[in-house]
């Protein structure tokens, strides 16, 4: 009569049994001893009743639970006796004794409980089961972890009684995870809750507190939540771009947003609403503020110099309020907008024109624009713009004030982006131009800002545009400001032991020390080679015995001459030329075994030039030839495309071509610890040879590439107007933007600069 109470019993007895066993022998605790005989008592003491009386249906669905509960303790392993779901023994055997003790009492509840009527107890243990069943799928498929089937199992109950009573759940849902809110809500007994709109709505706005980057693709699929609006209003401050996204598409979140009643959410749902809202969009913090009109936008619209000329003007409004702690909406919206109609307005032109002999029709279209104008060309169309596109820019900047100073074009531009402009002057060669443009005390007091908080920023590019600039400033008052406020923010960073601010500020203090190129002070860099020396047996390949090179060339009409130029200057007894279709071959015969790999400067209209770039590096490759000096041979509208192929293998890189000094960062993305030689401004044939010349025949005779002593010997061979060119070369022991980086990579891979 009691057989299915008898054998339950003992099934649990033979479990805790078996775990005692187990504990005791791994683990000999005695609070997991007496943990044990108190679970095994309480389920012993626990009131039993008898199954005779019940139909056999409703014992299906007592197996059923019974069954139900086995499957969720052997959820995660073992033998089925206890829940594993932690590493806690102590842990998993309580959370054993909840899922055995809790739910044979609920079945108890119903069988004895004279409230249920026979339906509701066919209904409830039908639930019960259901509840299981969804908690050991959950745990399967990861959904939830198991340490929280107590508080599961509690709310289950909790739900229990307050759908018995007809109340709303709706509380049970608040106070717990919204996993555990989810799974019960899908309870079937559940469905028909007087409160299940409000509990589908807590879970919805729990989902959103749980996943604030994703508010707006939740409310994608609930528009209707009674918070949206609240919500909607948030997210249009916090990432008002996003939003636009969107306002702008025709659905149900689209329509509610339009119906929010927020000013700023108006702006935005309104803009996103009206053709070409993309151009209105960059102004929307000046909408917002009602300082500007659609109309006036609109009107701007017309004409592309106007619409610029706007967008510089709204610029230097957000850039003065930026430098009085304020921060405009989407400003990075109005610049990204800015330098595109930059590039695509007056750039793209200007470099067009590039071999243009007279700068008044190559540089017509920037004819009417203001210094401050130009002055956002240079330092948004940085990576776009030519060296001699700068050049002509830079000049027309002060050409067009009067008077001509350079702290009053700063002023004039909020000093947006002067960082920037100041890096550009330095690479271009223009700094000393610059800091002559205005006084003593003016130049100083930038220098300091420029140098300052170099450690508080995300990336290292004002870091390397502090080294970059020192390398070209000629004024030892400017240096040695610059000097003495990288001592003082080293000191400051060391004293709050900021380790980022010490590996920057040292490595510029010793960097500062390197501009003379000795070898004594230059190693006490701890760089990956000798910044001034390239060692011959580092280029030497181990397995071939010998220096490879490869020269890119490119099809344009100047690309057959430099070919030429270049096939000329080695015909002599030293080296002998192997012809190919689409490269050209050559090889030292005496001396150290050199080969130098040229791609042909085949027509580029066509792409040719192109497609023997990439069959010789497939050439290459299948040979396993890695080349470690690598020749840009061309215009620097074609550097890209040099650095974009550059085999990592590389360890001198000689980019050729005007402006190729800007480029750094990109080869060293690829050739961590290459020496690189580049002009700041306009790249010559004449040097190019000669620098070509004599690191081939330095290495043929055997000889390390000793960088300070060949520049010294290069700086007395060429005429006037050639050495005017060649002093723009920047040799690798003169580079200091690549040598910091290269310097603190390697402080960060050896954990070197702690103080």
């Amino acid at each position: 009569m009691y057989y299915y109470v008898i054998v339950k019993l003992i099934i649990v007895y033979h479990a805790y049994w078996q775990y005692f066993c187990f504990v005791m022998i791994r683990m000999k605790k005695l609070y997991l001893f007496i943990l044990f005989l108190v679970i095994v008592f309480s389920n012993f003491a626990q009131p039993v009743f008898s199954q005779d009386d019940v139909p056999p249906m409703r014992r299906l669905h007592h197996d059923n639970i019974d069954r139900s509960q086995t499957e969720l303790i052997k959820i995660y392993g073992g033998d089925g006796k206890v829940f594993m779901a932690t590493g806690d023994d102590a842990l998993n055997l309580q959370l054993t004794h909840i899922i055995i003790s809790k739910i044979d009492k609920l079945q108890q509840q119903v069988e004895k409980d004279s409230s249920f009527s026979e339906n509701d107890k066919y209904i409830w243990l039908r639930s019960i089961n259901d509840m299981l069943t969804s908690y050991t799928a959950a745990c399967k498929y990861k959904y939830v972890k198991g340490v929280t089937v107590a508080d599961y199992i509690n709310a289950y109950i909790q739900a229990m009684q307050l759908q018995r009573k007809s109340l709303p759940i709706t509380p049970v849902i608040q106070q717990n995870e919204l996993e555990i809110g989810n799974i019960l809500l899908q309870n079937f007994v559940f469905q028909q809750n007087i409160g299940l709109n409000d509990c589908k709505n807590i879970l919805i706005f729990k989902l959103c507190q749980r996943n604030p980057d994703k508010i707006l693709t939740i409310l994608h699929d609930h528009a209707d939540a009674p918070f949206a609006d609240s919500l909607l209003t948030i997210e249009a401050f916090k990432d008002p771009e996003r939003f636009y996204n969107y306002a702008a598409v025709n659905n149900a979140l689209g329509y509610k947003i339009r119906t929010v009643q927020n000013p700023l959410v108006q702006t935005i749902a309104k803009l996103a609403t009206i053709p070409s809202g993309r151009f209105y969009f960059p102004f929307l913090d000046e909408l917002y503020h009602n300082q500007i009109t659609i109309d006036s936008i609109t009107n701007a619209m017309t004409d592309d110099e106007k619409y610029y000329k706007l967008l510089v003007a709204t610029e230097i409004k957000y850039a003065a309020r930026v430098r009085q702690a304020d921060t405009p909406m989407i400003m990075n919206v109005l610049t990204e907008k800015l330098k595109t109609k930059g590039i695509e307005t007056y750039i793209n032109e200007i470099n067009a024109l590039h071999e243009e002999k007279s700068d008044a029709v190559r540089f017509k279209k920037i004819e009417n624009l203001t210094p401050a104008e130009l002055y956002f060309l240079c330092v948004l169309g940085e990576e776009e713009i030519y060296t001699s596109s700068y050049l002509g820019v830079y000049k027309r900047i002060f050409e067009r004030m009067k008077p001509a100073r350079a702290d009053s074009l700063l002023y004039a531009v909020s000093f947006d982006y002067y960082k920037k402009f100041i890096r550009m002057a330095a690479a271009y060669n223009t700094l000393d131009d610059f800091f002559k443009r205005m006084d003593k005390l003016g130049a100083e007091k930038l220098m300091q800002s420029f140098v300052d908080g170099l450690e508080k920023t995300s990336t290292l590019e004002d870091a390397v545009d502090v080294a970059d600039s020192y390398a070209s400033i000629s004024d030892p008052t400017i240096k040695k400001i610059m000097s003495k406020e990288v001592a003082l923010n080293l000191q400051q960073n060391i004293n709050v032991k900021n380790k980022r601010g010490i590996i920057i500020y040292d490595l510029l203090n010793s960097i500062f020390n390197t501009t003379d190129g000795t070898a004594t002070e230059a190693n006490t860099l701890q760089l990956p080679t000798p910044i001034n020396i390239m060692p011959l047996k580092l280029l030497v390949d181990s397995t071939r015995k010998k220096i490879e090179i490869l020269q890119f060339f490119y099809g344009d009409k100047d690309g057959a001459n430099v070919f030429n130029a270049f096939i000329s200057n080695f015909s002599n007894a030293n080296w002998r030329k192997v012809d190919k279709p689409e490269w050209i071959e050559v090889s030292s015969t005496k001396g150290t075994p050199i080969t130098i790999y040229a791609n042909k400067p085949l027509d580029e209209l066509k792409d040719l030039d192109t497609k023997a770039q990439k069959d010789l590096q497939e050439y290459l490759d299948s040979l396993n030839i890695h080349p470690t000096i690598v020749i840009h041979r061309g215009h620097s509208y074609y550097v890209k495309q040099t650095i974009q192929q550059l085999p990592s293998s590389a360890k001198v890189v000689l980019l050729g071509s005007c402006g190729g000094y800007h480029s750094l960062n990109d080869v060293l993305a690829t050739c961590p610890g290459a020496h690189i030689i580049a002009s700041k401004q306009v790249g010559t044939g004449a040097v190019n040879i000669r620098l070509i010349n004599t690191i081939t025949e330095t290495l043929r005779q055997g000889k390390d590439l000793n960088w300070p002593a060949m520049w010294k010997n290069l700086e007395t061979g060429f005429k006037a107007d050639i050495k005017e060119r060649f002093d723009d070369y920047v040799p690798p022991h003169k580079n200091l933007g690549a040598v910091f980086i290269m310097a603190y990579n390697q402080a960060m891979l050896t954990n070197s600069y702690i103080k």
